[in-house]
C-alpha cells in the first residue's frame, strides 16, 4: 500500500521565478501607496478626527 515516491513538488522555471517576484514587488509597492495614501489623509484631516463621539 506504501509508494515509495520522490516527490519535489511542483518546480519553476526561470521565467516563472522572475514573474512571480515582478509580481510580489508590485504588490508591495501598492500596500506601501496604500498605507501612504491612509497616513497622508489621516494628516489632512487633522486632529479632529480622534474627537468624535464613539
Amino acid at each position: 500500500m506504501s509508494e515509495q515516491r520522490d516527490d519535489e513538488g511542483i518546480v519553476l522555471t526561470e521565467a516563472q521565478k522572475r514573474a512571480r517576484r515582478s509580481r510580489s514587488i508590485a504588490i508591495a509597492f501598492a500596500l506601501a501607496a496604500l498605507v501612504v495614501l491612509f497616513y497622508v489623509m489621516t494628516l489632512v484631516k487633522g486632529p479632529g478626527v480622534l474627537i468624535r463621539p464613539i
